[in-house]
């Protein structure tokens, strides 16, 4: 793919406000009692529009919403630095929204609404927008005049064309690839339920803290020391790194080491998974008081436990043992757990199993390390395009 020299660059698109290619759609609809009525929203984090449910009157506060149309450019005006853009597709025409979510029609002459929806998905036009409504109260709001005074740039028609269909390939081997992921997840996960049906049955039930105790490394922490910090995802996938920090920023915040072998939980997040153990190359790195770790105390592999965490029968297990809370937030009773049964098969079949589900384990993070790459070098190659960093024709030579 040809990129230009630091330094070089091909001349701009023009450059003009949003408001001069979108014009704001207001097809009201007045709600009547007694009638039901479907209604959309547009999520964060570039997930894009979706279908709400249905409301009537007594579930919606407006009296009136407005009606969507199929390829309407929207967004969300709660939070949109977060990446609450969308074109409305076929399957949301007619559906309605609240004015929490704009609807524009894109003058299909000048602009294609794909490509204006590319331009605001890019980090660096985010990161603008978050800056713009900083040191706003409450929930930040990005209103209409904002969208319509945005300045965007405007390539050629057939230019802009080109470049939606580039990302549209890449896409393509992303959602490939994330439903190979998909598949594979699904034959893990049924596997997992036979494997932990037939240990119930035929294993040696013990209570979970007999096989397991908790480790604590507390760290006294330097103000001008940097920390390395994990976290850990939902649905057993595994542990992620941030951003080094200074001990002077985590302020009274308690901290404690973890290392490779370690099982740790999420305690908010444990009733939807957040179950890992520490990988190998995972050193000098600490968590939060929120994550517990654990070590085998019978000399038995760590993983069976997390295996067993991360099915569904475990999961069920870790939400019994998580009261409920505030939104998604349900603290883990940890002694409860260590009191929930386990159930265990010889020391031999342990090894066994654990090799086999691991087997697939690694090919379904294999597949997802692949996709989140692929995403990550689509996003620069998006950018790259629309600042005219990177040429075109190269970039289709290369999807």
């Amino acid at each position: 793919m040809q990129m230009l020299e630091s330094g070089a660059s091909m001349s701009e698109w023009r450059r003009i406000p949003a408001g001069k290619i979108a014009c704001q759609r207001r097809e009201v609809v007045r709600l009547q009692p007694g009638i039901e009525y479907r209604t959309m929203g547009v999520r964060w984090h570039g997930k894009g529009a979706y279908d709400r449910g249905t409301a009537t009157t007594e579930t919606v506060k407006a009296k009136s919403l407005y009606r969507a149309r199929t390829g309407d450019f929207t967004f969300n005006r709660i939070d949109t630095q977060k990446g609450a853009f969308d074109v409305i597709p076929a399957e949301l025409d007619g559906a309605l929204a609240t004015n929490e979510f704009p609807l524009y029609e894109v003058d299909a002459q000048e602009m294609d609404a794909r490509f204006l929806l590319l331009n605001f998905q890019r980090p660096e036009v985010l990161r603008q927008i978050g800056a713009m409504r900083a040191g706003s109260e409450g929930r930040a709001r990005w209103k209409e005049a904002d969208f319509e005074g945005w300045m965007i740039p405007l390539p050629p028609l057939c230019v802009q064309k080109r470049i939606v269909e580039v990302a549209a390939a890449i896409n393509d081997q992303i959602n490939a690839l994330s439903a190979e992921a998909e598949t594979l997840e699904a034959l893990l996960a049924g596997r997992k339920e036979e494997v932990f049906a037939e240990y119930a049955v035929t294993g040696t039930t013990l209570p979970i803290g007999q096989v397991l105790e908790e480790i604590k490394r507390p760290i006294i922490v330097n103000p001008e020391a940097e920390y390395r910090q994990i976290g850990i995802r939902s649905h057993g996938r595994g542990l992620f790194t941030k951003e080094p920090v200074t001990g002077e920023s985590l302020g009274s915040k308690k901290v404690f080491w973890v290392e490779p072998g370690d099982l740790v939980i999420n305690i908010v997040f444990a009733w939807e998974g957040a179950v890992a153990v520490v990988p190998p190359d995972i050193v000098e790195y600490c968590g939060s008081h929120r994550f517990p770790t654990y070590r085998r105390t019978d000399g038995g592999d760590v993983e069976f436990i997390r295996l067993f965490l991360t099915s569904k029968t475990g999961t069920r297990l870790l939400a019994d043992c998580s009261p409920g809370g505030a939104g998604r937030n349900r603290t883990l009773n940890r002694k409860r757990l260590m009191q929930s049964p386990v159930a265990l098969p010889s020391p031999q079949e342990q090894e066994r199993v654990v090799g086999e589900l691991k087997a697939l384990d690694v090919q379904v993070a294999a597949l997802r390390e692949e996709a989140d790459k692929l995403g990550q070098a689509r996003t620069a190659l998006i950018s790259g395009l629309i600042d005219r960093t990177i040429d075109i024709k190269s970039a289709e030579l290369g999807v």
